[in-house]
């Protein structure tokens, strides 16, 4: 029996106009009703996390900012975890040689030194936006996370050398085609989701999980069910060939497949391997 569903927002649950579809809310209200404990996860900050939770009537943990952070249905934090402050130091006054502009998540909001009006469309309804302030001039501790937004190319430049310099000191990787992130080490997704199982008292086994980019993957694999969206990036569904991929966001894929698991909720859902 399925007692934890966790999923991705972006590309997952939220269509390619960021909003959720009626069908897909209709899904994730029955399965609360039916006792099963709604997980976001996302690459997205915990205050519009809230926000977005609040306005479609939910109530469901949050592993947020790519697992930095977690809070409960309430908004208690339950986990934390920041860059080291030596490593967010060198990222942020480093030259990389990248056209690539610099973000930077604490929990009072996103932060940015200069406007790009194009990112905040994904936030718009929630009013949720950056902060201008001068990155160099934060303070080191309290970072969670620190993305490099630009061209995919440039960006896969910029994880060689960022790779090269640090070599296993951070965790490097893409939440979008074109999103970097510099997190801390050991922090993603997967590792925040078996933290809040451990608190729940819930057996990985007995959760499913669905997503769509590379910071889904630890997720993804080590879940009783794993689902990958037919819209994914290749690099995903290359790393987990032994998961189902479903069908697209903009049809709303998620919905299907909790629709077809509501239908008959014993029927087995573990991985074969």
């Amino acid at each position: 029996m399925v007692r934890l569903a966790a999923f991705d927002m972006d590309g997952t649950l939220l269509m390619p106009n960021h909003q959720v579809g009626t069908e897909t809310l209709d899904a994730l209200h029955r399965l609360s009703e039916n006792q099963v404990a709604l997980t976001f996860a996302t690459g997205r900050h915990f205050l519009e996390v809230r926000t977005i939770a609040r306005r479609l009537g939910l109530q469901g943990y949050m592993i947020t900012g790519n697992g930095t952070r977690i809070h409960d249905r309430e908004g208690n934090n339950l986990f934390s975890s920041d860059s080291v402050p030596e490593i967010a130091l060198e990222v942020l006054h480093s030259h990389w040689e990248t056209p690539a502009s610099v973000h930077v998540f604490r929990d009072d909001g996103w932060l940015t030194s200069v406007e790009y009006p194009e990112l905040l469309a994904p936030h718009v309804e929630n009013g949720f936006g950056y902060q201008i302030t001068p990155l160099r001039a934060l303070p080191a501790y309290g970072i969670s996370k620190i993305c490099f937004c630009g061209d995919h190319d440039a960006l896969t430049a910029l994880q060689t050398r960022l790779r090269q310099h640090f070599g296993n000191a951070v965790d490097l990787c893409f939440s979008a085609y074109d999103c970097l992130e510099v997190l801390p080490v050991g922090t993603n997704k997967g590792s925040a989701l078996s933290h809040l199982c451990n608190h729940l008292d819930i057996d990985l086994a007995d959760c499913m999980a669905f997503g769509d980019a590379m910071n889904d993957r630890e997720m993804l694999g080590m879940v009783g069910k794993g689902y990958i969206m037919g819209n994914a990036l290749p690099q995903l569904k290359a790393s987990l060939p032994h998961l189902e991929i479903i069908g697209h966001c903009q049809q709303q894929a998620v919905a299907q497949q909790l629709n077809n698991w509501l239908s008959s909720p014993k029927k087995p859902h573990h991985s074969p391997e």
